[in-house]
């Protein structure tokens, strides 16, 4: 199924670990195949890590690390980024806004404006194209037609 949610997202954990619950943070990484999101600073854990000879020569130091562990995509709501608040609702009415039924002796109309605003400015270059920049040059142009 198409993940809904992609990474940058702004999101509200609804359900959960009770210190999680409510916590608005922006999604780090999503996992489609297992249909989870890792979200910034929610459900985070610790895991005690051993240390770790690498390829290479390097090491990895022993201790506990904290790191933010997936969570299901259906435990977490896309919120609005200036308002904090649901984003569906105004998702909705923004749509709503963007899409009124017009009228298509309307469109036919305002196609008729858009065409006439366009060539009015193209008229005003071609017929500055044809007189001359300056006082000189129309001089020029006098002296040159005798």
């Amino acid at each position: 199924m198409k993940m809904k949610i992609r990474k940058g997202d702004r999101v509200r954990v609804m359900r959960g670990d009770e210190a999680d619950k409510n916590k608005v943070g922006e999604v780090i990484r999503v996992l489609p195949k297992e249909n989870r999101v890792v979200v910034q600073g929610v459900n985070l854990v610790k895991k005690h890590q051993k240390q770790q000879q690498t390829g290479g020569g390097k090491t990895i130091p022993s201790g506990i690390r904290e790191f933010e562990a997936p969570i299901h995509a259906s435990n977490v709501m896309v919120v609005d980024r200036e308002g904090e608040r649901e984003a569906r609702a105004t998702r909705r009415a923004s749509r709503a806004k963007t899409e009124e039924p017009v009228k298509p002796a309307a469109k036919r109309a305002a196609g008729k404006k858009e065409a006439e605003a366009t060539a009015e400015p193209k008229a005003k270059k071609a017929a500055e194209a044809k007189k001359p920049a300056t006082k000189k040059a129309a001089k020029a142009d006098e002296g040159a037609g005798e």
